[in-house]
């Protein structure tokens, strides 16, 4: 520990913990994965099966639905001027 004084008058002493080692402090553990149950494996498999939309996994129909339709410099038009008041 490090003692530190004040400036001014009356001394006191503060003590602060030394830092610890970067070596020393633990790492805590992520949680283990816990398996779905059967009757929800059962289920995204039949999913699958029938190519629909699984829960976390990528979905390429969606990607393309959510995607942009106009592209820059597909649309022409000036911009409003500055100051014009619109």
């Amino acid at each position: 520990m490090t003692p530190t004084t004040s400036a001014t008058g009356r001394q006191r002493r503060v003590y602060v913990p030394a830092p610890v080692p970067a070596s020393t402090q633990s790492v805590p553990l992520a949680p283990p994965q816990v398996q779905d149950p059967p009757i929800y494996r059962d289920l995204m498999r039949t999913w699958a099966d029938g190519g629909r939309t699984l829960p976390g996994r990528h979905d390429p129909e969606w990607a393309r639905l959510s995607a942009p339709q106009v592209t820059p410099g597909q649309f022409s038009g000036s911009r409003d001027p500055r100051g014009d008041g619109r």
